[in-house]
């Protein structure tokens, strides 16, 4: 296939061209950047420019991969690209969803209004703007021509938030053998999609020419159970410590992801179906996802490589553990 990547260069596009490469495509990418996988081509345009992807011409792709978060982009491109391309392939989020606070969404499940402006200003629009980007496309492509991954959260190695690389890492690193600091929420549900998964699967749908809308998410584990993978990768793991939901915000520890925090923990009921979505229609149309262990141990491989040079951007360093154990004062091991 002749493929048109809009972005590739950051996480989650350079996996799609990778993927596409590995199985004999030819890939343009369009990006402002200028460093793309080897076998790509580039062609750097600025897609904040409203007549930037004229520069392509009436070139003929057969699918477009997208994973903008801005409808200006979505908008424009949808409208430029259809007489050309004969699919569009693009990665929402299941944060279009309306009512998170359930476990088992599934795709027919009511949506967030769709942002009117061009350009999202803040996170807090963010399940909105998706929402304006899946409505140009379908607008243009149809549900025939297009297919639409609602991602959950995506993990694996190089996770740029450390959202997904925290507790493995945590668990493994060598320099840290004190217990680990956890949130007294074992029961919440923890769900995550290996970025490789992701993307082998987008490019799988495009091959067999699968359109339609799918909940991309992975299994679903308790996080005690994520807790237990995590430790299950280190020859001597650590206790846990496990402090008070009420404790924790407290002392200024955040939830999610983020400086200060303990990444993956969920207090915010309204968001927490969010690692519980339905993916049984993606199952059905061929998601493979690889074991939590594999996901953690090469997330955490790849962090352990590059620990000393890159700080953490998600996560507690270690003095701020130690300092909140010291304060909590009792350490109760889990599992």
């Amino acid at each position: 296939m002749r493929l048109l990547v809009l972005g590739g260069t950051a996480w989650l596009g350079s996996q799609l061209v990778q993927a596409a490469l590995a199985r004999g495509h030819q890939v343009t990418c369009v990006t402002r950047g200028s460093t793309i996988p080897e076998g790509a081509e580039l062609v750097r345009l600025d897609r904040d420019q409203a007549d930037a992807l004229h520069a392509l011409g009436t070139a003929q792709w057969d699918a477009v991969l997208d994973v903008s978060r801005q409808p200006g982009h979505v908008r424009r491109a949808a409208r430029y690209l259809e007489p050309n391309a004969r699919h569009y392939l693009f990665i929402s989020s299941g944060n279009v969803y309306r009512d998170l606070s359930v476990s088992g969404t599934t795709e027919k499940a009511s949506l967030l209004p769709p942002l009117e402006a061009d350009i999202m200003q803040s996170m807090d629009d963010y399940g909105s703007a998706k929402v304006a980007c899946e409505e140009a496309i379908l607008d243009q492509f149809t549900e025939q021509r297009a297919t639409i991954l609602r991602a959950g959260l995506i993990a694996g190695p190089a996770d740029p938030t450390d959202r997904t690389s925290y507790w493995p890492t945590r668990m493994l690193d060598p320099q840290r053998r004190t217990p680990a600091l956890v949130p007294d929420a074992l029961e919440q549900n923890v769900s995550m999609i290996d970025v490789r998964d992701l993307a082998a699967w987008a490019i799988d749908l495009l091959e067999t020419q699968t359109s339609g809308i799918y909940n991309a998410a992975g299994e679903r584990h308790s996080f005690a159970e994520h807790l237990r993978v995590a430790r299950s990768l280190a020859a001597h793991a650590p206790a846990l410590c496990r402090a008070p939901e009420t404790w924790l915000h407290e002392h200024g520890v955040q939830q999610w992801a983020g400086a200060r925090s303990l990444p993956l923990w969920l207090t915010e009921k309204h968001m927490q179906g969010m690692n519980a979505m339905d993916n049984s229609l993606a199952v059905a149309a061929g998601l493979c996802t690889r074991p939590l262990q594999e996901t953690l141990r090469d997330a955490a491989t790849e962090r352990l490589a590059r620990l000393a040079s890159d700080p953490w951007r998600s996560g507690l360093e270690p003095d701020e553990e130690q300092e909140l154990i010291a304060a909590l004062a009792t350490t109760r091991p889990v599992g």
